[in-house]
């Protein structure tokens, strides 16, 4: 773009956007820093006075400094510039590598097992959580918060005993907290909103639908939603086909047989070969699955997307659940017949629920007694890795190698700004809590089949942008609270969900500073999924914050415009949560036909090694809280139990 439309954009404006320690840009290398911040980023930076990452913005997620040395391990350079090897003389009863839901979980297992145990968690970004990352914007006064990741407690199934007794020893009772703190009436009746742009359809144009109208589609409802719409006669006949039709497109089968057919084709496919719809609804339907699988409608298949209610299935006369699923030994997300968990939504997403569970390993790090005032509690991360703790969160450190040795396992670190220097402790157990993919490079050692069925089970990319704004006046006028918007760089735009909780009280007015969330997934359309989640990696990797911020101005203005918002103006803060390594793969029958439930490579790949156990998502093979939570709980089993 030309500087001025740059100028428009607000580009040029001092906004929240870069990272600061002690009013220092971090990304610049330390050795540029004054000597005395230089030796405290050296030996601790989470000690620093001020240390406070979920107030921090521009690039998070995997912020950089929190993922090259995996890279380098992994490319076999990193042990070449490794410069020292430190023995720390620590000795812990269990370290933990990777500090998300089920790192935290495992180490409170295990304290639960052994009370007074000696626990060491290694985390390389610089905050704990993983993907449970807390936004906190602070703007004229007032604490916005929004997930950077995680969204809610929700899963397609009742949480496990396990799972839901940790979360009822935390304090969370989903039920009541949603009962008590959501504040729908906020928004009143705001809209859905599609946005069309004009690179995709033609012309920039933004048409809304009801809720309900959106949810249970009504012909008239959506006839004047066409009407509005830059479409062809032809597309909007199809459209109307898909939303509204009754159509029994396979007569004569029943439902299992019916599902039987579907589990077999994409979306894609079922609509433009067995529904007939043109072509050219593409482009409005093929990122509908974005938020969830992270991928289009050409990778997932067309029952996946019946079990969460997208449309063109009303004729079929489907019921839930089935014996074809049976038959294939897994039972999808979508399909549970015992329905789902209870749901809550904290205001900073599950980074709530990784807050209680430091709270509880180590209580002095944060103030309170409850689920509802851990959310305005402010960490003290300088209390986080304390000698004297039982317990002890080190950050801003990447482990580079976990071996079996003697009676116990040697782990080994090094600090995420780099150096070449690497740290030793030894402990007699060990959970690895992060990423599949990383760790047959941690532990070169494992056997051959368990390695391939780490690297078999690829994460998708996404990102979760958080942008906070002066106010939420253009979203009141246009009377939309959330956007659709297929052809444009996020494909989601919403306002953040109202829920007062504690001393949190979220926006009410529209004149109030809000935080809105926008949703991204790099995939490739064309391609596997997995395929597709390689790709987008390797994109996501390469963006920069600048084209990020670009877009999301651009995008906004085009939007919102109508309702008078300017993003020069009205843009106050932005966090770009970007995650290379996302969402935990799923069981997907396009690419999974021979899947084998009782030998499925999460089974392989998660096989204790010595007295290394593995313990995430992945391993579960789904991509939810109580499933790293129950993993955890499983891990932990397996060294107590050897």
């Amino acid at each position: 773009m030309s500087k001025e439309s740059d100028r428009r954009l607000g580009m040029n404006r001092a906004i929240a956007r870069r990272d600061f320690l002690q009013g220092v840009a971090v990304g610049v290398t330390f050795g540029s820093l004054a000597p005395e911040l230089a030796e405290a980023a050296e030996q601790e930076a989470q000690n620093a006075a001020g240390y406070y990452p979920p107030a921090r913005l521009g690039m998070r997620g995997s912020h950089p400094g929190s993922f090259e040395a995996a890279h380098e391990l992994r490319d076999g350079d990193f042990w070449n510039s490794a410069t020292s090897l430190i023995d720390t003389g620590e000795t812990y009863d269990l370290v933990v590598v990777g500090g998300g839901i089920s790192g935290l979980s495992a180490a409170w297992f295990y304290r639960a097992a052994k009370p007074g145990a000696k626990i060491l968690i290694i985390e390389n970004h610089d905050d704990f959580g993983g993907h449970a990352k807390r936004n906190e914007f602070h703007i004229n006064g007032r604490m916005e918060l929004i997930n950077g990741g995680t969204y809610e407690i929700g899963s397609p199934y009742p949480y496990s005993k396990v799972a839901g007794g940790l979360l009822k020893s935390l304090g969370i009772d989903a039920a009541r907290l949603s009962k008590e703190c959501d504040d729908p009436l906020v928004y009143g009746d705001l809209k859905y909103g599609v946005f069309f742009d004009r690179e995709t359809f033609g012309a920039d144009r933004l048409v809304t639908l009801a809720p309900s109208d959106w949810e249970k589609p009504k012909r008239a409802a959506w006839k004047s939603f066409l009407a509005e719409a830059p479409l062809g006669d032809p597309v909007r006949r199809s459209i109307l086909k898909i939303e509204t039709g009754t159509e029994n497109y396979y007569p004569g089968l029943d439902s299992d047989q019916k599902k039987d057919r579907l589990w077999r084709i994409s979306y894609k496919d079922y609509l433009l070969n067995v529904v007939k719809a043109d072509p050219a609804v593409m482009p409005l339907y093929l990122h509908l699955t974005d938020e969830l699988w992270g991928c289009g409608i050409d990778a997932v298949s067309a029952l996946d997307c019946w079990g969460m209610g997208h449309p063109g299935f009303a004729g079929l006369g489907l019921t839930p659940g089935g014996p074809s699923l049976k038959r294939m030994g897994y039972t999808p997300a979508g399909y549970s017949t015992a329905g789902g968990s209870e749901n809550f939504h904290f205001p900073d997403g599950n980074a709530s629920i990784a807050r209680l569970l430091v709270r509880a390993l180590i209580p002095d790090s944060i103030p309170g007694h409850d689920a509802r005032d851990v959310v305005t509690a402010r960490a003290d991360y300088s209390k986080l890795d304390r000698p004297d703790n039982d317990v002890r969160i080190r950050l801003n450190n990447l482990v580079v190698r976990a071996r079996n040795g003697g009676k116990g396992v040697e782990v080994a670190y090094t600090q995420s700004h780099g150096g070449g220097k690497v740290w030793r402790v030894r402990a007699h157990d060990c959970v690895l809590a992060n990423w599949n993919t990383t760790i047959p490079y941690l532990v070169p050692e494992l056997p051959a089949a368990q390695k391939a069925a780490l690297h078999s089970l690829v994460k998708c990319p996404l990102v979760y942008t958080n942008v906070a704004l002066r106010n939420w006046t253009s979203f009141h006028r246009l009377g939309i609270g959330r956007v659709y918007a297929p052809g444009s760089w996020h494909t989601g735009v919403n306002l953040s969900p109202a829920v007062n909780i504690g001393s949190y009280r979220s926006a009410r007015s529209p004149e109030e500073p809000i935080v809105i969330r926008m949703m991204r997934a790099p995939a490739k359309p064309g391609l596997s999924e997995y395929d597709q989640n390689r790709a987008g990696r390797v994109d996501l990797l390469q963006t920069t914050f600048e084209t990020f911020e670009r877009n999301i101005r651009d995008q906004l203005a085009r939007t919102l415009e109508p309702g008078g918002f300017d993003p020069a103006r009205d843009i106050e803060g932005i966090a770009v949560n970007r995650w290379p390594h996302g969402y935990a793969p799923e069981y997907n029958s396009l690419w999974d036909r021979d899947f084998d439930a009782d030998h499925g490579p999460n089974l392989i790949a998660r096989k204790r090694f010595g007295r290394i156990a593995i313990a995430n998502s992945d391993s579960g093979y789904a991509a939810y809280t109580d499933c790293a939570i129950d993993q955890a709980h499983r891990a932990v089993g397996e060294l107590l139990n050897v």
